[in-house]
């Protein structure tokens, strides 16, 4: 009773310390990693490498995904970038398993933690900001190894209990029971990471061998698609193409995993000239990492039909105009203002179409019906206002906040776009004019291709640069057109007709860089804690 109380309690401890480890980790650095999800994920390969970085520093698989999945959902990410990021989160989360073999086994750290767990509370308690965060994942960082501990210790205990006949035959029927067991237990847990140290800690204690630990760790890989799956839920057809895009891979690697334990076994044993036995806590994690990387070797190059496939798959929803706003998500703040910033993501490309219309017929741009984007944007005023946040909401506060600036210049460029057309004419028509019309005209097309592949810090650079160049550039011009209308050599008609089409081109690019500037605001507040 006693090593399976220890057993239990030292696996309850290295879930804790999971937990704080990657609540401080995310605290001091789940806001640059969100951003860099997004900055360097432009190719699948990008993608891989971003995302395994970021599950090694978050030491969470399922954070990375989640957000890969919340990002797909606001628009922030397209489908076929978020699929880089699941490919590599499977790397970043090996990287536990060789945290537990390399320092928890061979090192047995669980004494040394302890003072570790007491400075990373005294910063917790004592200190604020990024110092506080620091102590709360040293101390995460020290009941890791508390945990092992425990664990090692408790296994050690059950060696009369528990042998390899109890477990399933070492053949196909056998092996997809423990892969079944490996699912079971994570979804448990929910921490893949727990199940690779509790293996890690029976094939130390020779409860199992190396063939049924790598069977339960393929079983826990594929449980871990179970949390992306369920952050589809109520999710727009991208958001659950990437969801079941990780259960799909994870679900291809297990398989190609199993065949592979048995040829692993025997190039280990050849290389090493020893039994796998005797060092089968590095050959297990090794494995992990191997087929978890061949895994990737082999999906990469097919992105593009594996992404056709999951089309396939998940077919698209046929739909007219804005995507309506689901009023059942106003009780679920987070999701709706995921869908509140797609659909305003949506009217502001159609805003832009309507403005490089306006401004230049060589781009074939379409003219759009402003009565009905009004309706639209009418609908979308009265589902914000209907969206209530409790006290404590801070990064969705913030996201409101910024939808609500978005929504505000959208409105605004919207009268620019209803009421001023004859000024865009004269803004193209008249030389002086005419080439910071082709500028903003230009840089649009630009912005188009930033917000479609959801480069919003590129876009807003660009936006920002091309509203300071116009109010810049123009302000000369501003001054000759005065003077002019002074000495009598302009009639006022049509040097006012000048002045305005200038400060309508003026205040177009104004209100496309604010709107640039809250979206930005409004995608790093996704997932902000208070």
């Amino acid at each position: 009773m006693t090593n399976l109380l220890q057993t239990i309690g030292g696996l309850g401890i290295f879930l804790l310390g999971m937990i704080i480890l990657t609540d401080g980790l995310r605290s001091l650095a789940g806001q640059s990693i969100r951003a860099a999800l997004m900055r360097f994920t432009r190719t699948p390969l990008s993608g891989v490498i971003t995302g395994a970085i970021s599950t090694a520093l978050l030491q969470s698989s399922s954070a990375t995904t989640v957000a890969a999945v919340g990002f797909v959902s606001v628009g922030l990410l397209g489908f076929s970038e978020a699929l880089g990021i699941i490919f590599g989160a499977n790397i970043g989360t090996t990287i536990t398993g060789w945290l537990v073999a390399l320092v928890g086994f061979k090192l047995q750290l669980g004494l040394l933690a302890l003072p570790l767990i007491f400075i990373g509370a005294v910063l917790r308690l004592f200190s604020s900001g990024k110092l506080a965060y620091t102590g709360h994942a040293i101390a995460g960082f020290g009941l890791i190894f508390v945990g092992i501990s425990f664990l090692q210790q408790g296994m050690s205990g059950m060696q009369n209990y528990i042998s390899f006949e109890q477990f399933p035959a070492d053949d196909l029927l056998g092996r997809l029971q423990l892969v079944l067991m490996g699912i079971m237990f994570t979804l448990i847990t929910q921490s893949s990471s727990a199940g690779v140290a509790a293996s890690l800690s029976a094939l130390f204690a020779h409860l199992i061998n190396f063939e049924q630990a790598a069977t339960l760790i393929i079983g826990m890989d594929i449980g871990t698609t179970v949390t992306a799956a369920f952050a589809t839920i109520g999710g727009s057809v991208e958001t659950r193409r990437t969801g079941y895009s990780h259960v799909i891979y994870n679900l291809f690697t297990g398989i190609g995993a199993l065949v592979l334990i048995s040829p692993f076994v025997w190039i280990w044993q050849n290389l090493s000239q020893q039994p796998i036995g005797n060092n089968a806590e590095i050959a297990l994690v090794a494995f992990h990492t191997t087929f978890n990387f061949i895994g990737v070797l082999v999906v990469l190059p097919v992105t593009k039909q594996f992404a056709r496939l999951m089309h396939k798959l998940v077919a698209d929803v046929e739909t007219s105009g804005t995507q309506p706003l689901d009023a059942e998500l106003l009780n679920k703040p987070a999701q709706a203002l995921n869908q509140l910033q797609i659909v305003i993501q949506e009217q502001f490309s159609s805003l832009l179409q309507h403005i490089l219309f306006l401004l230049d017929s060589q781009h074939h741009s379409q003219r759009i019906d402003l009565t009905r984007l009004q309706h639209d944007l009418d609908r979308t005023h009265g589902f914000i206002d209907r969206i209530h946040l409790q006290s404590g909401q801070k990064g969705e506060w913030e996201r409101l906040l910024a939808i609500l600036h978005v929504f505000d210049h959208m409105q605004r460029l919207h009268e620019r776009c209803a009421e001023e057309t004859d000024r865009a004419t004269t803004a193209k028509q008249t030389e002086h004019l005419a080439p910071y019309s082709r500028l903003l005209a230009e840089n649009i097309v630009t912005l188009q291709q930033h917000m479609q592949h959801n480069r919003w810090h590129e876009m807003l650079e660009l936006s920002q640069h091309t509203n300071r160049t116009i109010e810049q550039e123009t302000q000369p011009y501003r001054e000759t057109v005065v003077q002019k209308m002074a000495l009598g050599q302009l009639p006022v008609p049509q040097g006012t007709q000048y002045l305005e089409a200038m400060r309508w081109l003026r205040r177009v690019s104004r209100h496309i860089a604010r709107i640039s500037q809250h979206y930005r605001d409004a995608v790093l507040a996704i997932g902000k804690k208070s």
